[in-house]
């Protein structure tokens, strides 16, 4: 139940003069009218802000306060997160320009902002990324994608006779080529060049600013020079800008899988900032889905893979409608758990095509 905010909008007016959004935001607790004095000579530490902000957005009943508030003031001190700051830091009283850093960074969450987009970057695998709206922003279980990439890049067990006799060959010396369909921020294509450092790739987003915004991060890693980056859209009929480097060995992609009856749940955090485009994958999940494994079979070597994070309810999905589509090739080698234990990614092949 909201509760009158007239002594405590004063208060803040005094804390965060600048602050235009307290009377249309703030649903504060009795218990705020009683954290600080209203004295001019008030010092206010991290910790006082991370608390003080805490209850501001449980008021306004904003998600995951706490560690709202906490990344906030971290990031105002130059820290990533609230457990890697000195003590000295949490102690210290915050300037008059920290302080109104924290109100607008604050202002904008408490506008349901995601926590990335308020403060303009993230954390994916070991790297940091720059974070804009409305490109979508790269969720942890994605992470498992790129580890599983990884790992079956460097698994030398031996592959079932499904695939190709002679796939042990010695490598390309120049690496795997990699395509990335719906790259947003970069966050999976740059992981892989990262972590495959004899790898080149191709990143590719119908979104301008997600191509901007994988540039943009790719000159930040200083690995533009291993990835070309497109403004294209899979579900054209051209497919050739793909072969910059030849035929693809690998193909990864979060596509857009969330089906339409599905969308209305999304928080309100995805409604208002992240390009829906790069969510909805029509009424059963599989628009984008069907295009991918399409092009897949003009593009990717043969026994190449394709990566895919998709609904718990596509796998059995995609295994029935591969197998009423037998011209193109490709079969479902594995699918992967999420660290939550549902059915999150596939693992594609692509046959040895006799001649």
């Amino acid at each position: 139940m909201k509760v009158p905010i007239s002594a405590l909008y004063g208060k803040l007016l005094y804390l965060f003069p600048h602050h235009r959004l307290l009377s249309s935001l703030l649903n504060p607790c009795p218990r705020l009218l009683r954290q600080y004095s209203c004295s001019k000579t008030e010092l206010v530490t991290a910790a006082d802000l991370i608390s003080y902000w805490k209850d501001v957005f449980e008021a306004n009943e904003i998600p995951e306060a706490q560690a709202s508030s906490e990344y906030i003031v971290s990031h105002v001190l130059g820290a990533k997160t609230f457990q890697s700051l000195s003590a000295s830091s949490i102690s210290t009283p915050l300037s008059v320009k920290q302080r109104d850093q924290v109100q607008q960074l604050c202002a904008k969450r408490l506008q349901r902002m995601p926590i990335q987009y308020v403060l303009g970057e993230w954390d994916f695998q070991d790297l940091t990324l720059k974070m804009k709206p409305p490109v979508f922003i790269p969720r942890p279980e994605t992470e498992e994608l790129v580890s599983l990439v990884v790992d079956d890049k460097y698994n030398k067990k031996k592959l079932s006779s499904a695939c190709c006799r002679d796939l042990w060959q010695p490598p390309d010396p120049l690496g795997p080529v990699i395509l990335e369909i719906g790259c947003g921020s970069g966050a999976i294509v740059l992981s892989l060049l990262r972590k495959l450092p004899q790898s080149r790739a191709i990143a590719i987003d119908k979104l301008e600013d997600a191509v901007n915004l994988t540039k943009e991060n790719a000159e930040r890693l200083q690995l533009q020079k291993r990835v070309k980056i497109l403004h294209h859209d899979v579900s054209s009929s051209s497919w050739k800008c793909l072969l910059h480097w030849g035929l693809v060995d690998i193909i990864v992609s979060n596509p857009p899988y969330i089906l339409h009856e599905d969308m209305s749940h999304l928080a309100p955090e995805i409604h208002r900032y992240e390009d829906l485009g790069a969510l909805e994958g029509g009424h059963d999940g599989m628009n984008i889905i069907k295009e991918i494994l399409n092009i897949a079979s003009y593009i990717l070597k043969d026994c190449g893979s394709i990566f895919l994070e998709v609904d718990p309810r596509h796998p059995e999905m995609v295994k029935n409608w591969l197998h009423s589509h037998p011209d193109l090739s490709l079969f479902v080698s594995a699918a992967h758990k999420d660290f939550c234990g549902k059915p999150r990614f596939l693992h594609i092949r692509k046959y040895e095509r006799r001649s």
